[in-house]
């Protein structure tokens, strides 16, 4: 008898434990950029890790890397952000003692989380490009490095598609030296980005060009001073971090009404009930903790019991 365990690789098998996870499911509903936006084709967490992932496979095929490991890598990558986008991000690391970063929070999920407690059971080398997709640090794999050019590539270009979507930006506002650099539209970006990659890469060693990893950090700082930093796009991020405090104290004082499993977790890593609350917090979607934010702080209509 065939088992469909017999019909896979270690790294397929990880791929599929994540995407059956609860907490990838949970990205459908998670902020990319836009608060809650009421368009239907704005990115989403989920549909960020499939667009790093695609990327990130077909780079992978032209550099002769393990494909499995890349795609495992980068559909767990973002497991871990808080509802809101890097808003609710930078505010737990305000609050939680210790900080938070949506990577070491990523690792987490696989490791003690999910499953309540029992975690993924992701390989070693899934587990560490997790952790390293993001930060200084580079991931030892070439896989893991892809990964984290892939996140770049993807949320450079997609990010300022809805940036146009929701009237930010026009294509034009993109600097003429980053538009002769990197193409004119972010389909022609992601093509020049991703064959510069493949064409400047060597066996461990994942890199871009000096040119256009100059154009990079420069399209970077861009998106960062015209979307990431919007007041009109982004000026509901104050209440955010004032939520999340109101929301983390909340729970705080009645740690009771934190999911058991959360609990007990926190309690075994020998961890106080900082981090259960943190851990139910950064696991919320955003609509979850609207609801829960209204239940904590909102009267509700007196109904007979």
């Amino acid at each position: 008898m065939i088992f469909m365990a017999d019909l896979r690789n270690r790294y397929q098998i990880d791929a599929d434990r994540i995407v059956h996870s609860k907490s990838f499911r949970r990205l459908m509903h998670k902020t990319q950029v836009f608060l809650m936006p009421l368009g239907d084709h704005y990115r989403t967490r989920m549909t960020h890790a499939l667009e790093v992932s695609r990327i990130a496979r077909t780079m992978a095929r032209a550099l002769g890397l393990d494909e499995d490991l890349t795609e495992a890598i980068a559909l767990g990558h973002d497991l871990g952000h808080a509802p809101f986008g890097h808003a609710g991000e930078r505010a737990l690391n305000d609050i939680v003692p210790g900080g938070f970063s949506h990577n070491e929070q990523s690792l987490r999920v696989v490791e003690r989380l999910e499953k309540d407690g029992a975690g993924l059971g992701l390989s070693e080398e899934v587990r560490e490009g997790i952790l390293r997709h993001s930060g200084e640090t580079l991931s030892q794999t070439a896989e893991g490095q892809l990964v984290h050019h892939a996140d770049r590539i993807a949320y450079l270009s997609h990010d300022m598609d809805d940036a146009v979507r929701g009237g930010l930006l026009l294509q034009t506002d993109v600097p003429n030296d980053l538009r002769a650099e990197l193409g004119q539209s972010p389909r022609d970006r992601i093509n020049t980005l991703v064959t510069d990659l493949v064409s400047n890469s060597r066996e461990g060693d994942v890199r871009f060009s000096p040119e256009k990893g100059e154009a990079v950090k420069a399209l970077r700082a861009f998106m960062f001073e015209r979307v990431y930093f919007n007041q009109n796009a982004k000026g509901e991020e104050a209440k955010v971090h004032e939520s999340v405090g109101l929301l983390f104290r909340h729970f705080l004082d009645r740690v009771q009404d934190v999911p058991e499993a959360l609990r007990r977790i926190a309690g075994e890593d020998g961890e106080g009930h900082e981090r259960a609350v943190c851990d139910y917090i950064a696991g919320m979607t955003d609509r979850f903790f609207e609801s829960k934010l209204l239940e904590a702080f909102i009267p509700q209509g007196w109904t007979r019991v």
